[in-house]
């Protein structure tokens, strides 16, 4: 399965502010939240947020909340258990697909994407965008997720699945978007 952008969705799952300092790599993973939101916003993506009990943990990073269309707050864990279905169907389009990623990656962005596949969609997760407290149990998570079936991509796969093309027109948006990461040697 590719991505298909006039089917999709991506959701922006619990960068909030006072729960990111204490996740492993947690900049890193609102980077590529950033990159993420950007590239699905430069395609005509819809840009949906989740905050868990924001009266208690705040809202989202301003720069991940900013890029959000809409952003939702919920007191489950799973984000589709408090009404994530029906916000997607609202966005105008008949979405089949998610690209999720956040933060606790083994909480919340996990619970969400398992509620979202039992809903009927596809569900892809960008690993590079999530975090937990604990490396270890960020890699339990995107095990468990993909032995249910999850697929899991880099932001540059799906920003190009997105694309399909060179001749698209917001290739060159896209592209410029992708020269302005940075590089990771390794």
């Amino acid at each position: 399965m590719m991505l298909d952008r006039a089917r999709s969705a991506l959701v922006l799952v619990d960068y909030q502010g006072r729960l990111m300092p204490a996740i492993c790599g947690g900049q890193a993973a609102i980077q590529e939240a950033v990159f993420l939101a950007r590239v699905a916003r430069a395609v005509d993506v819809p840009v949906v947020g989740t905050e868990q009990n924001p009266a208690g943990l705040g809202p989202n990073v301003e720069e991940v909340r900013a890029l959000c269309e809409q952003t939702m707050p919920k007191m489950h864990f799973d984000a589709a258990a408090d009404g994530l279905m029906d916000l997607l169907g609202s966005l105008g389009r008949q979405i089949e697909q998610v690209v999720v990623a956040g933060c606790e990656a083994h909480v919340c962005l996990m619970q969400t994407a398992l509620g979202l596949q039992a809903a009927g969609l596809r569900v892809v997760v960008v690993p590079d965008a999530c975090g937990s407290r604990r490396p270890a149990d960020k890699a339990l998570a995107m095990q468990r997720l993909a032995q249910s079936g999850t697929t899991h991509v880099s932001g540059e796969m799906a920003a190009f699945e997105w694309l399909r093309c060179c001749k698209d027109p917001q290739f060159e948006a896209v592209l410029q978007l992708v020269k302005e990461r940075p590089v990771v040697q390794g």
